[in-house]
């Protein structure tokens, strides 16, 4: 009977193929003793992202493809681990990523935490990782990117999971911080695309998550 796991990857990925790989190498790469389970929920693909899941080791599980919200969502309550490492299709962890992670929210006692991030492709790309990076933290309720929202289980599910409501990840930050303690990890990096700054250029980027975000305060109302 296998060990229950200690950290639960949990990675949505709509017609993800040619991502995947990349994501799931960095997992299986990891440098912890900790046990962790990877749980790929396919958003109804049709390039083979479930066929590529699979092929490197992941439980996959068939959602809806309505959202990313719903596949993280799924993900999470169908997950074994005491916590939930919720990542995106094209986000990569660092070898230390697991210990590092772990290490924090058990010293100081926190619910969810996420970490510093690199964003790779155009330069102008790193306009975005330094708002994340250097405002996400410092705000009075931390936001946690969704591509890379570190979750007790147990806070995870209290708390409702992610909201479908635009800005997702943002409004479930605030949530859950209004409930129990979050945090950064300023010394850990994570790797993810600069996709959408190379489709949409940065004022189109910029762009589209103020609207996601009027759309998300108006949802609250």
């Amino acid at each position: 009977m296998a060990a229950t796991p200690d950290v639960s990857f949990v990675v949505p990925a709509r017609n993800e193929a040619d991502y995947l790989p990349d994501c799931l190498e960095s997992i299986a790469a990891l440098e912890t003793n900790y046990a962790n389970e990877v749980i790929v929920v396919d958003g109804a693909s049709t390039d083979g992202t479930a066929d590529v899941a699979r092929a490197h080791g992941a439980t996959v599980l068939e959602g809806t493809g309505s959202s990313i919200t719903a596949g993280r969502n799924l993900g999470g309550r169908e997950a074994d681990g005491e916590w939930l490492a919720c990542i995106d299709a094209d986000t990569r962890v660092r070898p230390n990523y697991l210990t590092e992670m772990l290490g924090l929210v058990e010293r100081e006692d926190l619910a969810a935490a996420s970490s510093a991030y690199r964003m790779t492709g155009p330069l102008r790309a790193k306009l975005m990782e330094g708002r994340i990076n250097h405002v996400f933290p410092r705000l009075g309720r931390p936001v946690l990117p969704g591509f890379n929202f570190f979750v007790r289980r147990e806070a995870f599910l209290e708390a409702g999971g992610f909201p479908e409501v635009p800005n997702e990840d943002t409004a479930f930050s605030r949530r859950l911080a209004g409930q129990f303690p979050t945090g950064y990890h300023d010394a850990i990096l994570v790797e993810s695309s600069g996709r959408r700054i190379a489709d949409s250029g940065l004022t189109g980027t910029l762009f589209h998550y103020l609207t996601l975000d009027a759309g998300r305060l108006q949802a609250s109302v």
